[in-house]
């Protein structure tokens, strides 16, 4: 399992649906390891993703490449998918949507045990992660998150542990709750859809409810005054360092358009944009002057490169920028 050429073959047979058993917990385990692993499978899945000529680079025998053929065939009748590779994130397209591989559904085919097992998914730089766990609740993973859950679910409540950005629709289960757990407070909720938004470099944690009725409750390392009862359109906004939390009413598709790849920005701070930039396309911006960082943006960006967005950005601000590598420079006009 060293080598790419191993790992490369599970790749292929779990693309096509060959891979079962031990070899398929391999490759979860595998993919579990880190973050470059995620990043080799996604460079795998763009070919996938690309002409059947491109694609042809990866089989190493005949039967393999039959299959691996025949899938691409079946998966674009599905639903396309795009994801920019790093050595075109400056030039290419936005990035769209990386489909998260280890679904409950698909990791419980292979625990046998009562054991609990915890599995442990990302969403790499400049890219947006989907995925079904085994009740049918959906998440999108916004980029540089991580989520930890167990595929094999307790009798009285299902749990996730969240650090960075996540929008759920939650499977409703009667009196089985489902909690995401944050570095500083829980959420319950029996069926609904709301977004997290918990970096731990970020200022706030950001709650914010779009259908049915949730819970925020205190976690293990932070205590709440009182237990939040939210209902749809309200965001619970807390202070990291303060500790202060806000209730407030708000436009919830501000907040969770980033799963559909599109961004709204209402006369945010540029450091903050600098930030959200950096995650959803993969690169660094250095800004040399802290008089831009105080510079506030309106406008929304869709599937725009980072090079369009500057350019946009350019004609709105008194700034200008330059590409060095897979660094942009900013600096006042």
């Amino acid at each position: 399992m060293n080598s790419k050429k191993s790992i490369k073959s599970l790749i292929i047979a779990h693309l096509d649906g060959s891979l079962h058993g031990a070899d398929l917990e391999k490759l979860t385990g595998w993919l579990s390891a880190s973050k470059e692993n995620v990043k080799y499978y996604a460079q795998i899945k763009d070919i996938w993703q690309a002409t059947i000529q491109d694609a042809s680079v990866l089989a190493d025998t005949e039967n393999e490449w039959i299959r691996f053929v025949g899938a691409i065939q079946k998966e674009r009748k599905i639903k396309p998918v795009k994801r920019l590779s790093a050595f075109k994130i400056i030039s290419g397209a936005a990035a769209v949507l990386f489909i998260g591989i280890i679904t409950g559904i698909l990791v419980s085919k292979y625990i046998q045990n009562d054991e609990p097992a915890f599995i442990t998914v990302s969403a790499p730089q400049g890219s947006v992660s989907y995925l079904v766990l085994d009740d049918s609740t959906e998440v999108y993973l916004n980029a540089g998150t991580s989520m930890r859950y167990s595929p094999k679910s307790n009798k009285k409540k299902r749990e996730v542990f969240l650090e960075g950005e996540a929008w759920f629709d939650v499977a409703k289960k009667e009196n089985k709750p489902f909690v995401v757990h944050t570095a500083f407070y829980n959420v319950k909720v029996m069926g609904t859809q709301f977004n997290i938004k918990s970096y731990p470099t970020d200022k706030f944690v950001e709650t914010t409810l779009e259908e049915g009725k949730i819970q925020l409750s205190s976690s293990e390392n932070f205590k709440l005054g009182e237990s939040v009862i939210m209902k749809p359109g309200e965001q619970a906004q807390l202070n990291r360092e303060s500790g202060k939390m806000v209730i407030k009413n708000v436009d919830t598709r501000l907040f969770t358009s980033w799963k559909e790849n599109k961004l709204i920005f209402l006369n945010l701070n540029f450091s903050e944009l600098v930030v959200l930039l950096e995650r959803k396309y993969g690169i660094d911006i250095e800004v040399n002057d802290p008089e831009i960082l105080k510079y506030h943006y309106t406008g929304t960006i869709k599937n725009e490169s980072v090079l369009e967005v500057m350019e946009l950005i350019k004609h709105t601000l008194p700034i200008q920028y330059k590409i060095e590598g897979q660094i942009i420079k900013v600096a006042k006009l």
